[in-house]
């Protein structure tokens, strides 16, 4: 039986509706490890500490998608709820078309700067032929990924999340046999992992794109349409908090890199890729959660439906604290194996990252909770309120730590800082869903 945004939702059917988007969102988070396992495996440890240096680039370009993405779904989400189906049509096509033409002028930006870029975030002279390789391949297909990524969100505004998971599996698909063609069989080294993501992105981003320009049963399509100036406004600074997110955590991984280049070398710097690696694959699951319910919050914050909104948190907020208990559990119990599918064939930097893995997954017990409640708040049209929770837990927290605690506890510093600044996310998490309870009437 389809599941509409106007429905009751209980848990069975919460969880029918949001599965295919953490199935998505994990399927799309290990395709993007599959480039990792390849280039560490076959090209070796420099070229995985390569990748990880420009790696925060892509994501700051592709960071504009998922905001224009989130920010707008909500509106469009509300506008449905509200009764306005042309105007959720005319917005979505509006939201685009402004993300392609954003995506094609930051790709030619960021190529024409490309070697002073990978230097600022912190290639040296052997790693920068690899960093600007990668860099290069990935910022031209940046138009696709930030389709995609916005995809993500509209397709469940479409009421379509199933067809958001086949299309992230088959992203996946092509993105691992082609890593397999281009760097093992033609060994293109990072080359073809980037050329092999990049095929990924346009599954993922242009088959939906065909799909909304056809006729289809859904309730969203591209139709024509406007600029809509005060809606892209609303919805930029609506989606600014998953911005703040994307580049905060390129910042960071930024001071990450410098500091473990610093403290344990090219190493560190290897360790701490592998960790990020296992850490997309259990955010994914929250962030797809969350991702699955926003539209479901707009559209009955939209409906003014108090009833549902109360129902609705209080399900997803036992999710949300069952999910995280499970997440660090797990993350304790598989951090040897999952180090060692990446760096099994050096015994040090596999008991490196070991040990910065069981540190670091102490955080997954209070960023379900930041996470979801940034989403939230977004998915309710405050914006600022979405972007304060963003901006404190993955910048401001996190740069205070990664700078204070290595001066005190060496490498072992460095793992700590990202359980340290979730803590103290949760608790400004927490004081904002309090104290905004009666606003938006969801407790």
């Amino acid at each position: 039986m389809k599941i509409q945004l106007s429905d009751h939702f209980t848990y069975s059917r919460l969880f029918r509706f949001t599965l295919p988007s953490i199935i998505m969102m994990l399927v799309t988070s290990i395709y993007s490890t599959v480039d990792g396992l390849f280039v560490s495996n076959v090209v070796g440890q420099q070229a995985l500490a390569a990748v990880n240096i420009i790696y925060p680039l892509t994501m700051v370009v592709g960071a504009f998608g998922f905001m224009l993405g989130t920010g707008g779904s909500a509106e469009v989400a509300r506008a449905m709820g509200e009764g306005e189906d042309q105007k959720a049509r005319e917005y979505f096509t509006t939201l685009i078309l402004a993300i392609v033409a954003l995506g094609a002028l930051l790709s030619v930006l960021c190529i024409l700067f490309i070697r002073p870029m990978a230097a600022l975030l912190g290639a040296d002279e052997a790693l920068m032929g690899d960093c600007i390789t990668y860099g290069v391949i990935m910022i031209a297909g940046s138009t696709f990924f930030m389709l995609q990524t916005s995809f993500q969100s509209f397709l469940i505004c479409a009421e379509r999340p199933k067809l958001g998971m086949v299309l992230a599996i088959a992203s996946g698909l092509v993105n691992a046999l082609l890593d397999y063609l281009f760097i093992v069989r033609l060994q293109w080294g990072v080359a073809g992992a980037a050329l092999a993501t990049v095929a990924g992105y346009v599954v993922g981003g242009v088959i939906p794109l065909v799909y909304f320009i056809l006729p289809n049963s859904s309730p969203l399509r591209l139709v024509r349409t406007h600029l809509h100036p005060r809606m892209l406004a609303r919805s930029s600074l609506n989606g600014s908090s998953e911005l703040m997110s994307n580049i905060s955590a390129s910042l960071i991984t930024v001071l990450y890199n410098r500091a473990l280049m610093a403290l344990a070398g090219s190493r560190g710097v290897a360790a701490y890729t592998a960790i990020m690696y296992t850490q997309f694959v259990f955010s994914a699951l929250f962030i797809g959660f969350s991702i699955g319910v926003a539209p479901i919050f707009s559209y009955h914050y939209g409906a003014g439906n108090r009833s549902e909104l109360k129902s609705l948190f209080r399900r997803c907020m036992t999710v949300v604290g069952t999910s995280s208990a499970i997440m660090l559990i797990l993350a304790q119990v598989l951090a040897r194996p999952m180090a060692s599918v990446f760096v099994g064939y050096d015994g040090e930097l596999l008991s490196l990252t070991v040990r910065g893995m069981r540190i670091f997954s102490l955080s997954y017990l209070f960023m379900v909770v930041s996470g979801f409640s940034s989403g939230l708040f977004t998915a309710l049209g405050d914006g600022p309120v979405s972007a304060a929770i963003s901006f404190l837990r993955t910048l401001l927290f996190q740069v205070g730590a990664i700078l204070l605690l290595p001066l005190l506890l060496g490498v072992n510093g460095i793992w700590w800082a990202t359980p340290l600044a979730e803590m103290l996310a949760f608790l400004v998490s927490l004081y904002f869903l309090i104290s905004r309870r009666k606003t938006y009437h969801y407790a």
